[in-house]
């Protein structure tokens, strides 16, 4: 009969042990090096600690160089000091990174408004300064760069259009807890972008009161008809700091967002939203203002930016000149408009092989979506009596969720995208007045985009 062989640690080889430790998480790893004395020799392996170095602190092999440290010494020096960001420095550090490449090619001058990350006694500070908790992922931001200067350009994007301009800046967290928010319609809010030109802010709501979620961030839209201050309504913009930040970051360096005189647009365009007639290709991108818009009364402001592109392979006796716009403007509720004017926002490009013109205007809806769609009519240069249509394709707006305000619906309501049955309807601007807008104060916004065709 043959006996038994009592397996052992001791007398196992070390490959397959290893092995199966990679599999382990780093805390595991940790609880093997308690079990035995075998396990701890093996547990110490430098190769293990070195992928959850890559994976959990993005360290390379030049890092590890530079400080002349082993895998398990690097880990643990990091885990001391940002132990407890620990499900999100990854995922921050590594957007973080993406961006400041990005930004180092297309918009260099941004680079030098970032500032260094903040000290964990200096977050700690600030919450006990404004008596809220902030959440991990904003406070591991912000270990790794602590917002950016108070510039032009922000780091969180701009948009322009004829005499309004906005451009947000990333607040550092001194700024955004000077600009804390108390009063009421704001409770427990703390900005996370600041845009001097409109007084424009995203906030975050640190603590679910007034009818907000916990940590999601919003910009504030005061209720237009409300005697009550306090009746403000919220466009969504993230559920927390990580989404938020990391899928403007998407955007950003997968070239979403446009890079216009050296700054950020937050233009979204749609790649199916292309059009060519003969040699001449029209494509548009489309942006939300939400400091000229509102939720009640329901007035959604839009902005597209049109492009507007003769091949250079084109003839040259196929040059011509715009002559005029025709739009076909419908909203969510299926009322249509149809308006024909000369030029585009007062201009009447010419088209020659190569050229590109590109214009922005607006237009305002009274539903939360709606479509565009239309032709130009040119003509040819060499002969004014030969007129064509190009056609301009079909590009959709839809405003982002929003939430209205509890002082007015007397519970917290659900993010919403409902179509007001409203019968005004859009019409296409070449220009317009900006309301007037406040600083860190945030006063109501005092007005909308006249109806100018």
């Amino acid at each position: 009969m043959a006996t038994s062989t009592e397996l052992s640690l001791e007398i196992l080889p070390s490959d397959p042990l290893l092995l199966i430790l990679s599999f382990l998480d780093f805390k595991d790893l940790i609880s093997c090096s308690y079990v035995s004395r075998r396990l701890q020799e093996l547990s110490n392996h430098n190769p293990l600690w070195k992928r959850h170095c890559q994976k959990h602190w993005l360290l390379s092999e030049s890092d590890k160089a530079q400080r002349n440290q082993s895998w398990k010494d690097l880990f643990r020096e990091f885990y001391s000091d940002l132990g407890r960001y620990i499900e999100h420095y990854a995922t921050l550090k590594r957007a973080w990174d993406d961006l400041k490449r990005y930004l180092d090619q297309e918009c260099p001058r941004m680079i030098v408004s970032l500032k260094d990350g903040v000290k964990e006694d200096e977050l700690n500070a600030i919450e006990a300064q404004i008596g809220c908790k902030l959440p991990h992922d904003y406070r591991c931001s912000f270990r790794i760069h602590n917002g950016q200067k108070l510039v032009v350009p922000g780091l969180m994007g701009s948009m322009a259009l004829s005499n309004h301009y906005r451009s947000e800046d990333l607040l550092d967290i001194e700024t955004a807890a000077g600009g804390f928010q108390q009063r009421k319609g704001l409770r427990q809010c703390l900005p996370l972008t600041f845009c001097f030109h409109t007084g424009l802010s995203q906030y975050m709501a640190l603590e679910s009161v007034e009818g907000r979620h916990r940590y999601e961030i919003f910009y504030h839209c005061p209720d237009q008809m409300a005697r009550d201050p306090s009746a403000i309504d919220m466009f969504i913009t993230g559920s927390c700091f990580t989404e938020w930040f990391t899928s403007y970051v998407h955007s950003v360096v997968t070239g979403g967002y446009p890079i216009i005189r050296d700054q950020i647009f937050r233009y979204v365009h749609d790649k199916e939203c292309v059009a060519t007639t003969g040699d001449i290709t029209v494509s548009v991108s489309t942006s939300f203002l939400p400091e000229l818009s509102s939720v009640h009364p329901p007035h959604f402001f839009f902005t597209y930016r049109i492009r507007i592109e003769m091949s250079k392979d084109a003839l040259p006796e196929n040059a011509c000149q715009l002559d005029s716009r025709y739009w076909k403007i419908t909203n969510a509720n299926g009322n249509v408009e149809e308006v024909q004017g000369p030029g585009v926002v007062g201009e009447f490009p010419v088209m020659q092989p190569g050229k590109v013109h590109e214009y922005a205007s607006c237009t305002t809806f009274s539903t939360t979506s709606g479509h565009m769609e239309g032709h130009y009519t040119f003509h040819r240069l060499k002969n004014k009596e030969v007129m064509f249509n190009i056609t301009i394709p079909r590009f959709h707006m839809v405003c982002p969720p929003f939430r209205k305000s509890v002082v007015r619906t007397g519970s917290a309501s659900d993010v919403s995208h409902t179509s007001w049955n409203d019968e005004e309807n859009s019409t296409d601007t070449d220009d317009y007045e900006d309301a007037e807008q406040g600083g860190l104060g945030f006063p109501a916004p005092s007005g909308h985009c006249p109806r100018r065709i």
